[in-house]
């Protein structure tokens, strides 16, 4: 169990805090108030006070579902996404890992020191840095504040698309 374990670790760590690849060398500090490991579905439960930190980068959430198999993360109960300046929060997660993408969904911020943006539903793929946010989209820079269908956001330029 404690060999699972350790590699269940090093799957979320790659997963949510190293997506581009093992470019970060520290180790990941993973906690919960529970763990188990479900027989019947191959997935690992993640319970209560779920939070994955890497350097600078931390993710939390309530509880979440990891599947070593499939290099899938379903995480909620209020995700919280932070490094840096960047701030991301959002009521659920589901990630692919083997396609460095992440949707999320559950009244989805976005909050940076020059923009926020809100919205239902959010898409981001970590080898483009592009999130596509839809659904009741409100975007607010500086002064201005304005709704839109949908929008593009290049986490690397910090410009609208």
């Amino acid at each position: 169990m404690y060999k699972k374990l350790g590699t269940l670790l090093l799957v979320v760590f790659y997963l949510f805090a190293c997506p581009a690849g093992p470019a970060i060398a520290a180790r990941p500090v993973i906690t919960a108030d529970t763990t188990y490991y479900d027989t019947d579905t191959g997935l690992y439960i993640l319970k209560g006070h779920v939070r994955v930190e890497i350097g600078k980068r931390i993710i939390t959430a309530g509880q979440a579902k990891v599947s070593l198999g499939s290099l899938e993360v379903w995480g909620s109960d209020g995700i919280t996404l932070t490094q840096e300046d960047i701030s991301l929060t959002a009521g659920s997660v589901y990630v692919i890992g083997s396609q460095n993408k992440a949707a999320l969904s559950g009244s989805v911020t976005l909050a940076q020191p020059q923009i926020t943006i809100t919205a239902d539903t959010a898409d981001f793929n970590w080898r483009t840095k592009l999130a596509v946010f839809t659904g009741n989209v409100q975007v607010t820079q500086g002064n201005d504040t304005w709704s839109a269908a949908s929008v593009t956001y290049n986490s690397k330029t910090g410009a609208l698309e």
